[in-house]
């Protein structure tokens, strides 16, 4: 799928709409340059899940955790990371076995340590809004 969003707003309400599309347990790589929108489109799926608080970019603490009506929500911004062992040093495993959706920024720099994305979202500058390309993996 590709599509034209021209607002932030619209960065958000597509974000809304993934939470009726991805499945209970997802693992969704979020590609992009810095300021592509990953962050807005990962508020816009909190705030459809029933998330009021305050939503920030992960970029320092590399996950942010949300628990919404026993609902496991993990954000990861991997922009940091110096190499892909490190993610061992944060038990990535650990996440990835729970039922979850796994939101993951940068995900070129887990390379060899992350599962298979389930979804693959790419964002990109265009004008004064931003394209978005989403692909889904087939079931196997």
């Amino acid at each position: 799928m590709h599509k034209y969003l021209g607002s932030s707003e619209e960065t958000e309400q597509f974000g809304a709409e993934l939470y009726h599309l991805l499945a209970v347990k997802s693992v969704v790589f979020l590609h992009g340059d810095l300021g592509a929108g990953k962050t807005t489109l990962v508020r816009g799926y909190l705030r459809a899940a029933g998330y009021a608080g305050t939503v920030k970019s992960p970029t320092y603490n590399i996950v942010e955790e949300y628990l919404i009506n026993d609902k496991k929500i993990y954000h990861f911004d991997l922009y940091r990371m110096n190499s892909p062992e490190e993610l061992e040093w944060i038990g990535i495993n650990d996440y990835f076995k729970q039922e979850s959706i796994c939101f993951i920024e940068w995900p070129n720099q887990g390379e060899g340590y992350l599962p298979q994305a389930d979804t693959v979202i790419s964002l990109r500058v265009e004008g004064s809004g931003r394209v978005v390309e989403l692909s889904h993996r087939l079931s196997e």
